[in-house]
């Protein structure tokens, strides 16, 4: 026997700027770690520094884009050398003598020039005594030896940057010194130190891929202000990726039922850093994530595709970006990827439309502890702001609209993580309803808000110092859901 379809139309321009509060932590920070914007304050005669933690600036009088701390010697120093190319495959480069006013950041192949200064960034201040002098100060621009070890910002072959250690001298070329070298820590350059910042991102650094027409993309900060779609002015250090794009329907689906999706995610991430090395023989703790205030409006319109198994998952950019952030006379660069995504949960019943605006923040993230190890961080707070949602027939849908996002230092994965608002609804059979009054209520309806938050910490996180762990740690699930608006009673 068929059921009949029964029209539902579920309008509710009434709800108020819904503040559904839903914070939580998968994870917190071990016992013992440094939280990611703290750093204590060195012991008196410990021989540790504070480092700063900065956006590199870049610019004829900036810093050198690589640091170098000689083969048996002490701490990280500032050298007017460069890593003129490398090749990962062998491990070998060619260091020279970087040109008078060296100090600009080279930029990463096929970036289209020179990235525009990151904004911001937080620090603790470095400790007196640990200034940084001037390239070719203090033999820093002698030629490398074995067992120099230099960290570089990025290079010809190297466009997420270099960490490594000379393990031998090959020759002179007509471009500089070509050495063997292998992979090396954090810990080898940072040594004894403590830093800890935070850094915003900068959006016109960052590189767009659209994987779908209909994406644009626009961007704010303190210089070259630009406007999201229809006017809207961005925040300054904001991100913007709009959207509007048809999306596969069921099948049968007549042409007046086609599905479609239009919406914007706008962003702004920061990046977190710590470390505390003044233990010795590697860091006491340290710290690696994202956090940044999320916002989003999404309308799924149309007879969306059903889905047999797992959820279908539309992506709609990609997103990369290699930001160095300065730690102290060391350039450590961060590599952040992105990619946005409309993901669609339906029965193949459901024709809908369905608009949420979402506003909040997360904050993803790896904390190391000695003798604790590593362990996740996740947090999130979401709010919801009025829906409208109309539905016909009986059913179930789940949209929503969100990012993969992946952090890591050097070109390395360290911690990955999804974040995903979204918007759920569910009727039976006989429901046919609508929150104006004028229709009886003859069934059930229910539409929820929510959000998850997952991830993973991945092996790379090694690259501090710290112990090599043998399998990926998960962020755990994170999982919060609210009523919006529902109604229920006898057939």
């Amino acid at each position: 026997m068929y059921v009949r379809t029964l029209a539902r139309r579920l309008l509710l321009p009434g709800l108020t700027a819904l503040a559904l509060t839903a914070t939580g932590c998968a994870s917190t920070a071990p016992t013992g770690a440094a939280p990611a914007n703290t750093t204590a304050a060195p012991s008196p005669g410990d021989g540790t520094e504070r480092l700063d933690v900065a956006a590199a600036p870049q610019g004829g009088d900036g810093p050198t884009p690589l640091a170098r701390v000689g083969a048996g010697k002490g701490g990280a120093e500032p050298s007017a050398l460069k890593v003129a190319s490398y090749d990962r495959a062998t491990g070998r480069a060619v260091i020279s003598k970087a040109p008078h006013g060296a100090g600009t950041t080279t930029p990463s192949p096929g970036t289209g020039g020179t990235k525009a200064p990151q904004q911001g960034g937080s620090g603790s201040g470095r400790a007196p005594g640990s200034g940084t002098s001037a390239p070719g100060t203090g033999g820093a621009d002698k030629a490398v030896a074995v067992g120099d070890v230099i960290a570089s910002a990025p290079a010809p072959g190297a466009p997420d940057g270099l960490l490594a250690k000379v393990t031998e001298v090959l020759g002179t070329t007509d471009k500089g010194t070509e050495v063997k070298t292998a992979s090396t820590t954090l810990s080898s350059v940072l040594k004894d130190d403590k830093a800890d910042g935070k850094v915003p991102v900068d959006p016109s650094a960052v590189t767009v891929v659209p994987l779908m027409k209909g994406v644009s993309f626009s961007w704010a900060k303190s210089q070259g202000l630009r406007f999201g779609p229809e006017g809207a002015k961005l925040p300054l250090g904001n991100l913007r990726l709009d959207v509007d794009a048809p999306v596969e329907t069921a099948p049968g689906t007549p042409v007046s039922a086609g599905a479609s999706v239009s919406g914007f995610v706008q962003l702004a991430p920061t990046l977190e850093f710590a470390y505390d090395g003044s233990g010795g023989g590697g860091p006491r703790s340290a710290f690696l994530g994202m956090s940044g205030d999320w916002s989003s409006q999404w309308s799924l319109k149309g007879h969306a595709a059903a889905s047999t198994g797992s959820p279908r998952r539309i992506p709609f950019a990609k997103l990369h970006t290699a930001p160095v952030i300065q730690v102290g006379p060391v350039p450590v660069v961060v590599t952040l990827d992105l990619t946005l995504y409309v993901q669609v949960e339906a029965d193949g019943h459901v024709t809908l439309e369905v608009r949420q605006d979402v506003q909040g923040d997360f904050r993803v993230g790896g904390s190391y502890a000695t003798g604790k190890g590593w362990s996740p961080v996740s947090a999130s707070t979401v709010r919801s702001t009025p829906v409208k949602a109309e539905v016909t027939a009986a059913g179930r849908v789940k949209s929503a609209i969100g990012a993969e996002a992946s952090v890591g230092l050097y070109g390395t994965v360290g911690v990955s993580a999804d974040f995903a608002p979204y918007l759920r609804g569910e009727a039976d059979a006989k429901a046919s309803a609508s929150t104006d009054g004028k229709t009886s209520v003859s069934g059930a309806w229910a539409l929820y808000g929510g959000f998850d938050l997952s991830g993973n910490l991945q092996l790379q996180l090694s690259l501090f110092g710290t112990p090599v762990f043998e399998r990926r740690i998960p962020l755990g699930s994170l999982n919060r859901e609210w009523p919006l608006a529902g109604a229920k009673a006898a057939g």
